[in-house]
């Protein structure tokens, strides 16, 4: 990525260096052999990719608003990713390798600066958060997939920390009592609905990019980080990891 075409966001260099910084992060294994004879005995995994960049003076993040044809999850809104496959080395190839896959997104375009500790959906997949920066928003040509992906739209980041155009709805999985929030974006004349698993992404997301918790209760499942020992429900860094593009 030819730095000289374009001026990178002062923003992002600040949360770049920050989590570049950041000490609660664990040490990444020498041995890429260990990670990869664990993803193979863990099908059920999957990873997805929170890719940020500027615009105006907001951070945004690229969803998606899945395909209406697929089996499972159809039409709902989702960040790009997908499983884990044999031939992937870790998440955040399994992360990249999904997005250019789904919207066309050269993989060499994002500059990854943390992995996030991963959730667990209720049929038992560990869903691996991997976060990038897009520093050329125009070098990226979106390119739906229109066997996976019905379009492509951004929402700013900030937005799933304020208690505005959100409900919620009270839950309750064997016996966990949480709530499930709903956020509405409206942009190019339609309005998206942000929701379950992809929300809490980003709740938690905006939460370590901005510093600051969210302004209404989140009460998070306690089954999307049964198996970590995150005490506040709000997943940390546990992984950094930079590709020079």
């Amino acid at each position: 990525m030819d730095s000289n075409n374009f001026r990178r966001s002062q923003k992002l260099l600040e949360l770049s260096q920050r989590f570049r910084q950041s000490k609660s992060v664990f040490p990444i294994s020498d041995d890429p052999s260990i990670g990869q004879s664990e993803r193979s005995k863990r099908p059920n995994r999957a990873a997805v990719l929170i890719c940020l960049f500027e615009e105006g003076d907001d951070i945004y993040v690229i969803l998606t608003q899945r395909s209406s044809k697929l089996s499972s999850h159809s039409g709902e809104v989702s960040l790009p990713g997908g499983r884990t496959d044999e031939e992937d080395t870790d998440d955040i190839r399994t992360a990249l390798r999904e997005a250019e896959e789904e919207i066309g997104l050269d993989p060499t375009l994002v500059d990854v600066i943390a992995v996030l500790e991963p959730f667990v959906t209720k049929k038992n997949i560990t869903v691996v958060p991997v976060m990038g920066i897009l520093w050329d928003k125009q070098a990226f040509n979106p390119l739906p997939n229109v066997g996976e992906v019905e379009s492509i739209f951004y929402a700013p980041l900030e937005m799933f920390l304020k208690d505005e155009n959100r409900r919620h709805e009270e839950k309750e999985h064997r016996g966990d009592k949480y709530l499930l929030h709903y956020f509405s974006h409206k942009t190019n004349n339609r309005v998206y609905v942000i929701w379950a698993l992809t929300a809490g992404i980003l709740i938690a997301a905006a939460s370590l990019v901005f510093r600051r918790p969210p302004e209404f209760q989140e009460r998070a499942s306690k089954f999307w980080h049964k198996n970590h020992s995150s005490s506040n429900n709000v997943p940390g860094i546990i992984e950094q990891k930079f590709i020079e593009t």
